[in-house]
């Protein structure tokens, strides 16, 4: 299809928001200070056998799931199992090093306007509230949900009650500690959507939505039928993930270098592209509304630069304080690969190889008992 297409004029719209529910903000300065000091003492209260299993998890970002014969290869037969061990030994870690500066989200968002990132993270978690034209009362999937600050944000601008599901205990311990602080009535379920069928009953949701997660799905055809099954009649999904774009050459040895340095910086496992996971969604059943780069002018790089900048300045302060003991040793380790390659991902961002930022809206059809429950008499009016 067209890199975008018209979206159909949904019969439904969110509610308005709740006396008792908190107006959405973005988090104040003092918040921010006291989430990164919890977090400063997780990472210097690391274990020597943590350390070595946040390490040895960037193994699976030299692996792709495309290649499964490499896969069986380097982890085995249970591969699926070891990479999914191993994404928890990987977020683990990561999400406290994140939650030192903007990316307590653990995304960087779309370029959408000249500010920083935690406002266009707000921006575009805002259209996604208006894309998915919620119901009254809407029950929301999200995949991926890291920390549940997002989650937080969709459910305070919508009322939704959102359902995260994650594969890090870590994170989800942290997501319903700020659930509970901001009085919203959200869940959080442990869970790895490379296992199939999920612990969740189905057409419950009334819309689905994620950020950066699918390129950790082995098999995007399974989960989006998955989807299909989970979503009720006429409810959107919308996608925001990692992929190669078509000036990518995967014989050019120069960009397969970059795709190497890429992938652990980011965290993906795949790599598909915007036609893999629109045929997933088609395929699944669901009609494709919106398949298109979600950049302003294409291009994701001020941000990626932006959050290079911080955490370069940030590892400069932390081997300084590892040299005269402020810091303990393994800071040094960590900041050294957090902050390793990023150059190559702006590079190829701007070359316009790959993007973390390409978006999809769909929608699973409405039945026709849908359609007379919401006065359409004829599928046809729908399009």
């Amino acid at each position: 299809m067209a890199e975008s297409a018209a979206v159909a004029p949904a019969p439904a719209q969110h509610e308005t928001r709740p006396s008792n529910v908190k107006k959405p903000r973005a988090p104040r300065k003092s918040e921010r200070i006291q989430t990164a000091l919890r977090s400063y003492k997780v990472l210097k209260d690391l274990t020597p056998e943590q350390m070595q299993n946040f390490m040895d998890s960037y193994q699976i970002y030299s692996l792709d799931w495309a290649d499964e014969k490499t896969m069986i290869a380097t982890l085995g037969f249970d591969y699926k199992q070891k990479v999914g061990q191993k994404l928890a030994d990987y977020y683990c870690v990561l999400n406290h090093l994140c939650a030192l500066g903007e990316l307590e989200k653990m995304y960087i968002p779309p370029y959408l306007c000249d500010k920083n990132i935690i406002t266009n993270q707000w921006m575009y978690e805002e259209s996604v509230c208006k894309e998915l034209t919620l119901p009254p009362k809407a029950r929301v999937l999200e995949l991926g949900c890291g920390r549940g600050r997002v989650a937080a944000h969709v459910s305070q601008t919508t009322s939704a009650q959102i359902t995260g599901l994650n594969i890090d205990q870590d994170q989800l311990a942290s997501a319903r500690e700020w659930n509970k602080r901001q009085g919203l009535n959200n869940e959080f379920i442990h869970a790895d959507f490379n296992e199939l069928p999920l612990p969740l009953e189905s057409e419950s949701y009334d819309a689905f939505y994620q950020i950066q997660a699918f390129s950790l799905a082995k098999d995007h055809e399974a989960l989006c039928k998955e989807l299909y099954r989970l979503l009720k009649p006429g409810a959107r999904l919308s996608l925001l993930d990692w992929v190669s774009l078509e000036a990518y050459d995967p014989k050019n040895e120069h960009h397969q270098e970059l795709f190497r340095k890429i992938k652990p910086l980011i965290g993906a496992v795949g790599t598909p592209t915007p036609a893999s996971l629109e045929s997933a969604l088609s395929k699944a059943g669901f009609r494709v509304l919106q398949s298109n780069n979600a950049n302003v002018g294409g291009i994701q790089a001020p941000l990626i630069e932006q959050a290079d900048g911080y955490f370069r300045m940030a590892r400069k302060a932390i081997l300084g304080g590892v040299r005269v003991g402020v810091f303990p040793p393994h800071f040094k380790t960590l900041f050294n690969r957090l902050t390793q390659d990023c150059d190559a991902f702006i590079e190829a961002d701007r070359a316009g190889l790959c993007t973390t930022t390409w978006h999809w809206l769909a929608e699973k059809p409405l039945t026709t008992r849908a359609w007379r429950e919401v006065g359409i008499l004829d599928s046809r009016d729908l399009y």
